[in-house]
């Protein structure tokens, strides 16, 4: 009985359903142009279609993910040098270093004789708190033999760091004796200021390294502490800064100049017109000002001693910058990775653009620092090649040349001995660093009354007997030419010794306060101020 009903309702309710798709039908977009849509069929493109082919159909096994990546850089490779693109396996990295911090336990390690060897530790962190000390040795990391295993820095860095709070069980050697320490994670700051001292009476100095998140938070607390110690002039060293976030440098720039002054604008064809002005009463607007450039200073770097440069601020000394004057904006990738993308440019008050030419051929781009060496330019000032896109006089009738990076008001030459083969041997080898940690470790009550970088640099002296087992010590590492060096290696030997054992003491802050003791840039920028 059920199936005979069933059988005379079916009919009707496929009517029903056929006369309804009709209607539905008339109603959709194209019914009335004559074009029947079915399916969209996606516009992949050409790059993507012969990507999906070759993962389909191709007669071998291929990395794909390595096909796409080589496919990309072989792309970008027609843009501009600062437009690239950073794998999945680097970002982490990157934008730790970016934003100031990253979690793990506080340490600066080195690797000799596949030893991981604790150089510093970082006051406060987790490492302190668990009692590690400089010259202990990691044998163990959880349950991962580290020691005699071929162990790389990446590798120790990855199996070290971990969400904050988490727990990393180490077994350490101390004096040949094995320790077990348990060691609990935290957030570990990435300073972007490497120092911060009273270089003379009055004169404050800064360095900074390059321009993160934290950047101005640092620069500000270094600034309130250097006035609490009568600072009234002020040097900031940018030497080997390649940038960063723009934010920073504006924020800082906002602190050394007048308000509501042009600090740099960004344009670019798909990017309109974007002013950044000062915009309140800054901390250090009118004492004497100097700033320290060479040709690692870029991008952020030149925005600011351009600002300063432009408004007459202060005094750029040292030599021509890298000449970075392009915008990049990061965009995130769904395979982890990130496209770093050009889309404008920086001009600096004068309307001048610090981007140095480029062509096709990024080679010729890359050598560009090589090329300024070989031209003289690094020792002359009158050989520096003016890339001159805007002719400017400043307020104070100061000439200014753009189009190539900041060229200084105050040129101090490069010091070529330091391309010496027997000094390039000793830096490539991280001579100096080994033997600064092995010396110190075994010789830490030579080192006890010192209480701070500035006694260090004052009455440490680096004798005779400390050079020569250093000389030994090198040989050993099979650096030849030490019995013969010429009066200018010598002193940069003794000069760069003694900075890497106030390393040990004192990390970056006593590092540059030692080496700035007898540096010419420094000593012009002294004269200059007074």
């Amino acid at each position: 009985m059920s199936n005979r009903k069933l059988n005379v309702f079916l009919p009707l309710l496929f009517a029903v359903v056929l006369a309804l798709g009709m209607f539905l039908g008339h109603k959709m977009p194209g019914s009335n142009n004559g074009t029947t849509i079915f399916f969209a069929k996606p516009n992949r493109g050409p790059v993507q279609e012969v990507m999906d082919l070759i993962k389909t159909k191709y007669v071998d096994t291929l990395d794909t993910d390595s096909l796409q990546q080589e496919a990309i850089e072989g792309l970008l490779a027609h843009l501009d040098p600062h437009s690239i693109y950073i794998a999945p396996a680097q970002l982490e990295g990157i934008n730790e270093d970016m934003e100031g911090n990253f979690e793990g336990i506080g340490i600066e390690f080195n690797i000799t004789a596949d030893t991981v060897n604790v150089v510093s530790v970082l006051s406060g962190g987790p490492s302190e708190a668990a009692g590690l000390q400089t010259g202990d040795k990691i044998l163990k990391v959880n349950d991962s033999l580290v020691a005699g295993n071929s162990i790389t820095p990446e590798g120790i860095r990855r199996i070290l760091r971990g969400p904050a709070g988490s727990i990393v069980n180490t077994v350490i050697l101390r004096q040949q004796e094995e320790l077990q320490v348990p060691i609990k994670r935290g957030v570990i700051p990435l300073y972007s200021i490497d120092a911060s001292y009273m270089v003379a009476p009055e004169v404050g100095y800064l360095k900074i390294s390059k321009f993160s998140a934290t950047t101005y938070d640092e620069f500000m607390q270094a600034m309130r502490e250097l006035e609490k110690q009568g600072m009234t002039k002020l040097i900031i060293d940018l030497r080997q800064n390649p940038g960063g976030y723009l934010d920073a440098a504006v924020r800082i720039a906002d602190e050394l100049l007048g308000e509501n002054k042009l600090i740099v604008y960004t344009q670019g064809k798909n990017f309109p017109r974007t002013e950044y002005k000062t915009k309140r009463p800054g901390l250090f607007e009118q004492g004497p000002l100097a700033v320290l450039t060479d040709e690692g200073s870029a991008s952020a770097s030149e925005i600011l001693s351009g600002a300063i440069q432009d408004w007459d601020r202060g005094t750029i000394i040292g030599r021509r910058t890298f000449g970075k004057g392009l915008v990049q904006e990061q965009y995130d990738l769904n395979n982890g990775g990130a496209l770093r993308l050009t889309v404008a440019r920086y001009y600096i008050p004068s309307g001048r653009s610090i981007q140095k030419p480029y062509g096709k051929d990024h080679e010729d781009y890359d050598a560009d620092i090589i090329e300024r060496y070989q031209r003289g330019e690094m020792v002359n000032k009158d050989s520096i090649k003016i890339y001159d896109t805007v002719p400017y006089k400043t307020a104070k009738g100061r000439r200014v040349y753009g189009g190539g990076g900041i060229t200084p008001d105050a040129f101090i030459p490069f010091d070529t001995t330091r391309f010496s083969p027997i000094l390039g041997a000793l830096y490539n080898r991280n001579t100096f660093s080994n033997f600064a940690y092995q010396y110190y470790t075994s010789h830490k009550a030579v080192f006890a009354p010192y209480e701070d970088a500035a006694v260090f640099v004052r009455d440490f002296q680096l004798n005779n007997a400390i050079v020569n087992d250093f000389k030994a010590y090198a040989k050993t590492d099979s650096i030849t030419g030490l019995d013969h060096l010429s009066p200018r290696e010598e002193k940069e030997i003794r000069i760069r010794l003694k900075a890497m054992l106030a390393r040990q003491l004192y990390r970056t802050e006593g590092f540059y306060e030692t080496l700035n003791a007898d540096d010419p840039m420094i000593k012009k920028a002294l004269e200059v101020l007074k």
